[in-house]
């Protein structure tokens, strides 16, 4: 298939092509896909037997992290610093075998209230390329899951096959969105609510974002304002359903001297967390990807 071809081929192309003929993907796609995005009206649906979001809250918020490189790997206390001096917290998403995940990082932001995931194995775009693949990868994702005591798994590039997810340990995985035409692998799970993935008796809660990645808006889109998370974040809080929102340390500009094609102010996610604080005040229950995971199972998977 194209995609197993482009990752075969993609060591081959230098960054910035690839990041040209990214972005000329991106406008096509958009120019295409009004209907459906940045608002997909029909993902407003809440599941069956649905209950509401805890304490009566208009609706759920969820901040998570995908850390692919080291660079962005040693930006994550800043991006912590950040978000604890607002008083919110987040899920970071380490790749195991991509580069050196420090024992002392991981331990210090579950020390702050923060959740610590695995993203993918390597991140070379063939987690999913082969039955055989994935079970060899599993194995090894599953070791990476025990030691780090975490619940939580996010494909790299949201790459996602619902059916293989099954055989990890974990107890939410996070590698779909609602809508987004603009991935690879652009089949949504068309809902702004959390989702039971049943298999035997058993499962697993599908936790979408529901707003666009900070890499496709400021990097590909080359946005410089977070209106377009605004109207999202907006737009699922008055249906009532879950803000879900994938960024990454890894293109965020701490320091004004960081100069780069791939960055973006840090102080935009800064603006993000400040209007939700100043125009939803308490109307939200801020949850760890775990914590909605395991009340959507209470709440929705053993009914």
């Amino acid at each position: 298939m194209w995609r197993d071809a482009y990752y075969l081929m993609r060591p081959l192309i230098p960054r910035r092509f690839q990041l040209l003929a990214r972005r000329q993907f991106v406008r096509i796609k958009r120019s295409r896909s009004h209907s459906i995005w940045p608002i997909d009206p029909d993902s407003a649906v809440p599941p069956e037997n649905w209950p509401g979001w805890p304490g009566g809250k208009q609706f759920a918020l969820v901040l998570t992290h995908d850390v692919d490189t080291q660079s962005g790997h040693d930006k994550c206390l800043r991006l912590m610093a950040l978000e604890k001096d607002l008083g919110f917290y987040s899920a970071f998403y380490f790749v195991p075998e991509r580069y050196s995940v420090s024992p002392e990082l991981r331990k210090k932001l579950l020390r702050n209230g923060f959740e610590v995931g695995v993203h993918g194995l390597i991140h070379d775009g063939k987690l999913y390329s082969s039955r055989r693949t994935f079970l060899e990868r599993a194995r090894k994702i599953n070791g990476y899951i025990r030691e780090w005591g975490a619940v939580g798994f996010r494909s790299p590039a949201m790459h996602h096959n619902l059916e293989w997810i099954h055989d990890l340990d974990i107890l939410y995985d996070a590698s779909t969105f609602d809508t987004d035409p603009f991935e690879p692998q652009s089949d949504g799970l068309g809902t702004i609510y959390p989702q039971w993935i049943g298999n035997n008796g058993g499962g697993y809660v599908e936790l979408p974002y529901t707003l666009v990645q900070d890499f496709t808006l400021f990097i590909l889109m080359g946005k410089k304002d977070i209106s377009i998370w605004q109207k999202k974040l907006d737009w699922v809080a008055a249906q009532g359903g879950m803000v879900l929102l994938n960024s990454h340390p890894d293109y965020m500009r701490f320091h004004p001297k960081e100069q780069s094609r791939e960055v973006y102010p840090a102080v935009l996610y800064r603006d993000f967390l400040e209007y939700l604080l100043n125009t939803y005040s308490d109307r939200y229950w801020h949850a760890l990807p775990k914590d909605v995971a395991e009340y959507c199972i209470d709440g929705i998977a053993r009914k």
